[in-house]
């Protein structure tokens, strides 16, 4: 069973940066689809951002490409979502979600039917 840990949410004023951790365990990290999600209470959740933990080919969404990164470190088996610029929008809980890939060694991790294991959530909040 996999298990995703998330940590570093938090209060920031616009135009700050926070960056979300998701540690794995219970599984191997390699071959999996890793992804980042947001939902705001009585809104459908959203994909952020994606990565295919062995190809390493990640996807960000266009509502905050330019402002978010994703990333992974294979010895920590922690996947990372970096966040700056942030806005008052951004605000939301933040969950890191796994499945797996068509694909063990190539291609990415994009379509949102992949993922069928979440983590508990962390809370991001913008505000002046």
């Amino acid at each position: 069973q996999v298990h995703l840990l998330e940590s570093g949410g938090g209060s920031v004023q616009p135009g700050g940066s926070l960056n979300l951790s998701c540690v794995v365990s219970g599984s191997t990290f390699n071959g999996k689809c890793i992804g980042w999600f947001r939902q705001v209470a009585g809104k459908e959740r959203e994909k952020v951002a994606t990565i295919h933990t062995s190809s390493t080919i990640s996807d960000i969404d266009d509502s905050v490409k330019g402002r978010f990164t994703i990333h992974q470190d294979n010895a920590k088996k922690a996947v990372y979502l970096e966040m700056g610029s942030l806005k008052p929008e951004d605000t939301a809980t933040y969950y890191c979600a796994s499945g797996s890939p068509q694909s063990m060694y190539w291609g990415n991790c994009e379509a949102s039917h992949r993922y069928n294991n979440w983590g508990q959530g962390t809370q991001v909040t913008v505000s002046p």
